[in-house]
């Protein structure tokens, strides 16, 4: 997965492979027409119709009113196995991690990866330990806001190796997004880039 990241942030090249082997330009000849076309004008093109213009905003207003407000949760004091059971349920792969009482208050993230490094592989029991003993604490969180574009999440996470990220404003959390819904966001974008470029190579701009 890291790697197939690291091959989207490549922005320039996978544009271009992309882009050729949508057009299917075959001949050798025609390539390099097509290539110093492409060079000439996507990078204004690719501005007017701003490209990597995908915000964390759009990933939270395509995954639905679940994602904005209503992320999923436990407390400091449940149990590791009631976490666990819940990720499980809602086959979710982590969950914010809130004050007892105070669902607004973020404390922390708990997720697959705390409870196979920190429960599995420890030997501790998941019944007895609490999540708040586990988690990753809020000063430790790495955060995005509604306005990150989707491309900087991107390499954040590949970055930090996370697959999970809290969104945040200035009241507190507003969701959460994955590495998936950020793939899914930055395929959907170079697709419609393509789809531009290749209309203009056609002659339709």
């Amino acid at each position: 997965m890291q790697g197939a990241l690291r091959t989207f942030l490549t922005h320039g090249n996978v544009v271009k492979d992309s882009l050729f082997q949508h057009l299917r330009v075959s001949s050798p000849v025609l390539r390099p027409i097509v290539f110093s076309r492409f060079e000439s004008v996507s990078s204004a093109l690719i501005e007017e119709n701003g490209f990597e213009s995908t915000t964390i905003a759009d990933i939270l207003k395509e995954k639905g009113k679940s994602a904005d407000g209503s992320w999923l949760w436990c407390t400091t004091d449940d149990t590791v196995y009631d976490a666990v059971k819940s990720m499980t349920h809602h086959n979710v792969g982590a969950l914010v991690v809130v004050k007892h009482g105070e669902q607004k208050s973020i404390a922390g993230i708990i997720t697959e990866r705390d409870y196979l490094r920190k429960i599995i592989v420890q030997g501790r029991s998941s019944k007895s330990t609490k999540v708040g003993d586990i988690m990753t604490e809020e000063n430790k969180l790495i955060t995005v806001t509604h306005d990150t574009k989707v491309l900087k999440a991107m390499q954040l996470m590949t970055d930090k190796r996370i697959r999970h990220i809290p969104v945040i404003d200035d009241k507190g959390m507003i969701g959460m997004v994955s590495i998936g819904d950020v793939v899914r966001a930055v395929v959907t974008e170079y697709r419609e880039e393509l789809d531009r470029l290749n209309a203009y190579i056609q002659g339709c701009y």
